[in-house]
C-alpha cells in the first residue's frame, strides 16, 4: 500500500449513531493516515442527535456526516476501500454489496445507543459509553503497523480488536 490514506467505511443497519461515531472519531485520530466514510444498508437518513452532542462534546467535528445508503459506495466511481467495519451485528449478518479492492473486513459489534430506553440522561450515557468503547477500537486500529505487517495477521488484529470490552456476538 502506498502513502495515500487508507480508505474505511464503517457500516451499520440505519447509519444514525455507530458508524457515524465511528467515522468521526476514525477522520479525527487518523487524520492524514486515514480517510473514513460510514454508511447503512437501510439508513434512516438521519444522524441521531444525541451523536452529534456527544462528538462535539469531545471536540469531534460532525461537518459533511449524513446517514446515507451502503450503495453510494458501491458504485464505479467510489472511493476504494481498504478496509470495511460493520459497527452492529445486523448488518455483520446482511449480504453485502459487491467491494471492488478487495478490503480487509472485521466486525467491530457494540451495542447500539440509540436502542437505549429511560431518561435522557440514560440515553446520553450510552453514546458517552459508545463512544468510549469505539475511540478505544480505533484507537488500537491507528496504532498498527500498516506498512510493516503481513496480510494475515494484520486480519488477526483487526478480528482482536473487534473483540475488545463491550464487544457483541456476531
Amino acid at each position: 500500500m502506498s502513502d495515500t490514506p487508507y480508505n474505511v467505511l464503517f457500516l451499520c443497519t440505519g447509519n444514525t449513531a455507530r458508524s457515524i461515531l465511528a467515522e468521526c472519531i476514525l477522520n479525527h485520530d487518523g487524520a492524514g493516515r486515514f480517510k473514513a466514510y460510514s454508511a447503512g444498508s437501510q439508513p434512516k437518513g438521519v444522524v441521531n442527535p444525541l451523536a452529534v452532542k456527544v462528538l462535539t462534546s469531545f471536540g469531534y467535528s460532525t461537518d459533511n456526516v449524513s446517514s446515507k445508503s451502503w450503495d453510494v459506495f458501491a458504485v464505479p466511481d467510489a472511493p476504494v476501500m481498504d478496509f470495511i467495519f460493520t459497527v452492529c451485528d445486523n448488518a455483520a449478518g446482511e449480504a453485502c454489496p459487491f467491494w471492488p479492492g478487495h478490503p480487509m473486513t472485521a466486525h467491530w459489534g457494540i451495542e447500539d445507543p440509540a436502542a437505549v430506553e429511560g431518561s435522557d440522561l440514560e440515553k446520553e450515557r450510552a453514546f458517552v459509553e459508545a463512544f468510549r468503547l469505539m475511540r478505544n477500537r480505533i484507537s488500537a486500529f491507528v496504532s498498527l503497523p500498516m506498512r510493516s505487517i503481513d496480510q494475515m495477521a494484520l486480519g488477526k488484529k483487526l478480528s482482536d480488536i473487534g473483540q475488545m470490552e463491550g464487544a457483541t456476538s456476531k
